[in-house]
């Protein structure tokens, strides 16, 4: 085993031969063998997690780009990758092509809530302690929740009398006699107007609240059949209705568009650099509290200051600042004990790094920071706020851990530092072609702490057994199923348009099925297929064994299809007891015996090979 995943290490494509020439250093590693742990994961009381692992001494960043790709990782100086097929939560490497990124809205709502924060016009769920006048902020809110509570009760008492309100003259208007008798009209909402998140209309200073009742009103006339009345005729005669019953406290009621708003009957000065307002509350007793809630924040609140957010990209290495983030992370994010988070395996797990760092060359084949381990810094007014551990390599960007400020939980860095990494992966582009991926580590299906890495769209994983990436929108219902599915069977049979033609069925059926348990059994020290055992077969077969060798380019190629099994004395195309297998399958899920046209499509199909 030792020496197959030092050829998977060492083993290289022609096109990036020339390049492992030059002066990248050496791969030194050690085969430590199979180790069982206890899962982090499904949290099993046994030791349920199985995975294979190296000791590196060093590594060059292509061989470790190669490991990559064959589903390894590393923790320090540990390599280790799952026996997928044996421990309990099988782990997929993720990623993700930069260049064809499409973020969720979520994702947008994550970058502009940072850039509002930066900005100044955000604050976040509680005070941050990022400058000397946040303090100021947090004693005078302590100081007025009570009022503000009182504040808000007046507010909630305003929209209901204006529901109340409008709820009379509709039903006023209703007996009038215009519509049949029996309908029944919907009760009114009013909204209040937040001046604050909207810039302001002149003319509309004075506007507080507004209810679109009118368009509920013209919907159900028109749902009814009674009659086809626009919402703006309808605002226009609740709105008369409403200012000769003459009872508002001090409110006009005006049509606008369909909806009807509420202004004050004196225009009161909503400007931004909190000044009091014009009004007093015995003018308007049912609007008083929203004016002074304005009033009063505006006022306790420090002048608005734009902050500063700088990345840093530095190369691994301990920082003292680092550590110190770390701590605070790992103690009030994941409940660790202060005993439990040491600085030595702080610097085992996040600092020390096997990686031969390459420095840029000035072309286009290292990007300007060149390759290796790197900590990204984001620092907001010269405070250290997160840390993002990261491995540059030929092809991608490898995240390998984020550690941030607690209390800047309301920004959701883990999220905004990965749309970080991902615009650097595509930035870089210019210096690096080949650096095109976004590496997010190991996705498991069954750990929901993990499914946000899938919402990076479009992103794959990659087939545990032949390592071919497949789009995550093919692989999300066959491991919705089972755990461990060897993800290239199924993506090559939705691309066979023949067999997708004659029952589009049959790939849905066959995700309920694993090709790797009910077909050929292989024990564990057979891993080689190459050289298969033909039981009993003692003829002499030279001219067929002739005919069907492979070449020695088929085999480099990776064309396994033509690889002879034995099956009860007989040998067989691996490519045929595939097929073969899967017509089995789906005829036992259909209960039934095959068609004529069945038969003769997939005997076709067969005599192909």
């Amino acid at each position: 085993m030792a020496g197959k995943i030092e050829n998977e290490a060492s083993s290289s494509s022609s096109s990036s031969s020339s390049r492992r020439s030059e002066n990248r250093g050496e791969s030194v590693i050690v085969d430590v063998g199979k180790r069982r742990s206890s899962c982090g994961y499904c949290k099993s009381v046994g030791r349920t997690s199985l995975s294979h692992g190296l000791w590196a001494h060093s590594i060059t960043v292509d061989d470790y780009q190669d490991l990559l790709d064959q589903g390894w990782r590393r923790s320090g100086c540990f390599l280790y990758k799952p026996e997928m097929d044996k421990t309990c939560c099988p782990s997929y490497t993720i990623r993700l092509k930069a260049g064809d990124f499409l973020p969720s809205k979520e994702q947008l709502r994550v970058s502009k809530r940072m850039q509002r924060f930066l900005d100044g016009t955000f604050e976040g769920k509680k005070p941050v302690l990022l400058t000397d006048e946040s303090n100021t902020f947090n004693s005078a809110a302590k100081q007025n929740d009570s009022k503000n509570s009182e504040e808000k009760s007046k507010e909630e008492q305003s929209i209901l009398f204006f529901c109340e309100q409008i709820d009379d003259v509709v039903h006023a208007w209703g007996a009038s006699g215009e519509f049949a008798t029996g309908f029944r009209f919907r009760r009114a909402s009013v909204k209040k107007i937040d001046h604050a998140k909207k810039k302001l209309i002149e003319g509309f200073e004075d506007l507080l609240y507004s209810s679109n009742i009118s368009f509920q009103i013209a919907a159900a006339l028109k749902r009814s059949n009674i009659s086809e009345i626009s919402p703006e005729s309808i605002s226009e005669k609740l709105t008369d209705l409403l200012n000769k019953k003459g009872d508002l406290s001090g409110f006009t009621a005006r049509a606008c568009k369909g909806h009807i708003n509420f202004h004050s009957a004196s225009k009161q000065n909503f400007s931004h650099e909190g000044s009091e307002t014009s009004n007093t509350s015995s003018q308007a007793p049912r609007s008083g509290g929203a004016k002074r809630i304005c009033m009063v924040k505006k006022n306790a609140c420090p002048q608005k200051k734009r902050r500063k957010l700088e990345i840093r990209l530095r190369r691994s290495s301990f920082d003292p600042e680092e550590y110190a983030l770390y701590r605070r992370y790992q103690i009030k994010v994941h409940n660790d004990s202060e005993d439990h988070v040491m600085e030595s395996s702080y610097r085992r797990f996040l600092v020390e790094t096997p990686i031969v760092f390459v420095p840029p060359t000035g072309d286009d084949t290292v990007p300007p920071c060149g390759f290796g381990s790197f900590h990204q810094q984001y620092i907001i007014d010269g405070q250290l706020v997160a840390v993002g551990v990261v491995d540059i390599l030929p092809r991608c960007l490898s995240s390998k851990y984020l550690f941030w400020d607690p209390d800047l939980a309301f920004l959701s860095l883990g999220k905004y530092s990965a749309l970080q990494e991902i615009g650097w992966v595509k930035e870089n582009q210019v210096y690096c072609p080949s650096l095109q991926f976004y590496y997010l580590g190991y996705y498991i299906h069954s750990c929901s702490k993990m499914k946000y890495k899938a919402s990076y769209f479009p992103s794959e994983l990659l087939c545990p057994l032949r390592y071919q990436w497949v789009p995550f929108h093919t692989a999300r219902p066959l491991l919705d199923k089972r755990p461990y599915v060897i993800l290239s069977d199924f993506a090559n049979l939705q691309n066979e348009e023949p067999s997708s033609q004659q029952n589009p069925e049959c790939n849905l059926e066959l995700q309920h099925h694993n090709p790797g348990e009910e077909m050929i059994a292989v024990s564990d020290e057979d891993e080689d297929m190459m050289e298969p055992d033909f039981e009993g077969s003692e003829e002499d077969d030279s001219d067929s064994e002739t005919n069907d060798v492979l070449s020695l380019d088929e085999l480099k190629d990776g064309n396994v299809g033509n690889i002879l099994v034995g099956l009860k004395n007989n040998r067989y195309r691996y490519k045929v007891c595939v097929y073969v297998y899967h017509i089995s399958i789906y005829f036992q899920i259909k209960i039934k015996k095959p068609t004529n046209i069945e038969l003769d499509f997939w005997y076709n199909k067969i005599k192909d090979f």
